[in-house]
């Protein structure tokens, strides 16, 4: 979407050669004659930067120059330059201060630069807040499962699609990781990753945040904001916990993802919004919309594509490559080289996770503080939340024989226990001669 530029020029020869200088560059260049004109232009559009001679018919930019720097760059124009009227103007907030007549080549130039740093701040601003948070983004990606190989391979396809993203599944299940693995392989990885936690914040608040505020759109909002759709241009917006939203917020997003419009709070100018979305939930949000909480229309656009997150539970084999992970990359002890024992393996294992990654990560910091200095973590420094144990469903597309159905407990019990035919055999009830024939009935004697 080309940048729109906005020429206060009074000189109607240079203003009309100017903007044909810029929309010859492919920018979107509005051209007026006085500051009337340009204020009215500045309240019904968004401008990406202003270009002002010093001396209009109606006033001087300077005066206006601090506030209008707030919002763009400016450049200032003038004929009758002064190193008092330099220094004057640079103080007061223009980017650049230039002499006619100027070089259609300087001009280009000049405008290239004020955009790219105008971007750079943003990025800046962004990136502050991206870095007090952001975990690595490959703790989801770690292991061998088959349930992993096909959400990498989802992935892989849906990311250069530029489409809208539902990611569905568990809290601390890797949600917010698969968003940013869909934007890292996207045709936007270049630009802001910016996540937006639906659930801490209230109607107004939230809507300050995502959407942005103008001066004086409610107590104590002293100056204009930028909200984090801005901040996300050209890149991608990651929508936690979406099924959380207000009702209001949930009509004005809605009009985001179909117009590509938005308006920030207290404002009158529509913006457009060049970004993609990426929501996550662990809510069934089509039961919601049944319910009558959440919108029908929105969820039908935030569904383009879904995504589901598999559960710790159906990764069993991703579990070892994890607790290593985590052991290699804890932050807060180094002292001691730590190791973990096949049986603490085993019992990790056999765990159902009710908190996923996020509990698994915890489990293993806190095993790395209770084993203190010794360099190997056993069963006995694994310390498990007393939550109770989730209890996994058998999955059929049609009903299941008994045949059927001891096959698939099996197969779920031998990957839960890692192979372990004994511990099958206890939770079965059964003698281990007895899960040696059943295994051989049902020709699973290699797992």
């Amino acid at each position: 979407m080309p940048k729109r530029i906005l020429v206060v020029e009074d000189d109607n020869v240079l203003n009309r050669l100017l903007v044909g200088q810029l929309r010859d560059q492919g920018y979107d260049v509005t051209g007026v004659m006085n500051w009337r004109d340009g204020e009215r232009c500045l309240s019904r559009h968004e401008t990406s930067l202003v270009i002002t001679d010093v001396r209009l018919p109606d006033g001087d930019s300077l005066e206006r120059l601090p506030e209008l720097a707030k919002s763009q760059p400016v450049i200032v124009l003038t004929a009758f330059g002064s190193v008092r009227d330099a220094v004057q103007a640079m103080k007061a907030g223009a980017f650049e201060y230039l002499l006619k007549p100027v070089s259609p080549d300087e001009l280009i130039l000049v405008v290239q630069r004020a955009l790219a740093d105008a971007l750079l701040r943003i990025d800046h601003q962004v990136c502050r807040h991206q870095l007090q948070a952001r975990e690595a983004v490959s703790n989801f990606m770690i292991g061998v499962s088959t349930p992993l190989n096909r959400i990498k391979e989802v992935i892989k396809h849906v990311a250069p699609a530029d489409i809208t993203v539902l990611i569905q599944g568990e809290s601390g299940s890797g949600k917010e990781l698969v968003a940013r693995a869909i934007h890292d392989q996207s045709n936007r990885a270049k630009r802001n990753f910016v996540a937006v936690d639906c659930c801490t914040l209230q109607e107004k608040l939230f809507e300050s945040e995502l959407f942005g505020h103008e001066r004086g759109a409610f107590t104590g909002a002293d100056k204009q904001k930028r909200g984090l759709i801005e901040g996300a241009e050209g890149g991608t917006l990651f929508l936690d916990e979406i099924g959380e939203i207000e009702p209001g917020i949930q009509a004005k997003l809605l009009r985001v993802l179909e117009t590509g419009v938005f308006r920030r709070l207290g404002g009158t100018r529509d913006l457009q919004a060049n970004i993609r979305v990426v929501a996550a939930t662990n809510r069934d949000l089509a039961q919601l919309c049944e319910l009558g909480s959440f919108r029908a229309d929105l969820y039908y656009r935030l569904s383009a594509f879904v995504i589901d997150t598999p559960p710790l539970r159906e990764r069993r084999d991703d579990i070892p490559y994890l607790a290593n992970h985590f052991i290699r990359n804890h932050n807060f002890s180094r002292r001691i080289n730590k190791s973990i024992a096949a049986e603490a393996i085993r019992k990790l294992t056999a765990y159902d996770w009710p908190g996923n990654v996020r509990e698994l990560k915890n489990v293993i910091e806190r095993a790395i503080i209770l084993s203190r200095d010794t360099s190997l973590i056993r069963p006995e420094h694994l310390a498990f939340d007393n939550r109770p144990a989730v209890k996994f469903n058998l999955k059929f597309d049609h009903d299941p024989t008994l045949e059927e159905l001891e096959l698939e407990y099996v197969r779920l019990l031998l990957s839960k226990f890692m192979g372990h035919r004994g511990k099958v055999a206890e939770v079965m009830d059964v003698s281990e001669r007895s899960i040696y024939r059943l295994l051989k009935r049902h020709k699973l004697e290699e797992l």
